[in-house]
């Protein structure tokens, strides 16, 4: 399904979204059902069942909302939040981005100590939208590529843009179904992987590799060959991924660089849906894969 913005929407997360939705459902009916019936059969079992119930969910939302609430205090008192006097260069990236992407409302968006971590994330608390970078990816930055950290937040505002962290929320009652939940967040980082890319193309090869290798080495890192280890592996690292929230870093960066591949070879530029004047990084035959996987994600990404 493609946006004004551009990017495509992951199919596989619309088909595991609706798969979710239809267990939470069915899960949120018959909770609803023996509560009704806990009430008019007056059966102290049923009745003492429900109760249980209730006060797990609640407790659990509750839980939920006092560490977001932790986090959201932490952040304000202890990490650097961006502003137009504040990192004012990094506040016109995700005020440009969010412009394109149509967003309502710009995030808060807080730079924090990481301790040698590379990451960063979204969140959202009280209606109102966060993003988090560590202060790694930052310094990486603006030491190696400033592109890296306009696809990272790109990325993080796919979440926004999307409305993940309101449908994992909503859709809870799905995790009993193994695997389910995992298989979706994978699903929603592939279709943020192409948010960020169509805001940010020059940054998407650089981030990968950096979230791989760390700030110091990425820019040493054979492309070729990392993209070779998105073909090979065994059961353990087929089920290593299928447990994990994120897909693997190799397949992540596979699934752009052939269809940069591709569009060279057809000696055609690449042209984004988003801003003419941004152009892509150019690929080095030695960063060419011998061959495309039939069944990667490439189909699903922006044509």
């Amino acid at each position: 399904m493609e946006t004004q913005a551009g990017f495509t929407i992951n199919a596989k997360e619309n088909f595991y979204f609706t798969i979710k939705v239809i267990v939470s459902i069915i899960i949120y009916g018959l909770l609803l059902s023996l509560i009704f019936n806990a009430f008019s059969i007056e059966n102290p079992f049923i009745f003492k069942m429900i109760s249980m119930i209730v006060i797990y969910i609640s407790t659990l939302i509750f839980f939920v909302l006092f560490q977001l609430g932790l986090l959201i205090g932490y952040l304000e008192g202890n990490a650097i939040k961006v502003s137009k006097n504040q990192f004012s260069d990094i506040f016109q990236i995700v005020e440009k981005q969010s412009t394109i992407l149509e967003l309502k409302k710009v995030p808060t968006v807080y730079i924090v100590q990481s301790g040698g971590l590379l990451n960063a994330f979204a969140t959202r608390f009280l209606g109102r939208n966060y993003i988090v970078l560590y202060s790694e990816i930052v310094e990486a930055a603006y030491e190696q590529d400033k592109a890296i950290i306009e696809f990272v937040i790109g990325h993080e505002l796919g979440h926004i843009k999307r409305n993940h962290m309101v449908k994992h929320l909503l859709l809870l009652p799905s995790i009993v179904i193994p695997f389910l939940g995992s298989a979706y967040s994978r699903a929603c980082e592939y279709t943020c992987d192409a948010i960020g890319y169509c805001v940010a193309p020059k940054g998407l090869q650089g981030g990968l590799l950096l979230l791989a290798s760390g700030r110091s080495i990425y820019k040493k890192v054979t492309v070729s060959e990392f993209l070779l280890q998105a073909q090979a592996g065994g059961f353990w690292k087929w089920f290593a991924e299928k447990v994990a929230s994120h897909p693997n870093l190799s397949k992540r960066l596979v699934v752009f660089e052939s269809k940069l591949i591709l569009t060279q070879l057809v000696r055609k530029p690449i042209v984004t849906h988003v801003d003419s004047s941004i152009e892509t990084q150019p690929m080095h035959s030695e960063d060419v894969p011998s061959e495309e996987k039939s069944d990667d994600h490439t189909k699903y990404m922006p044509r």
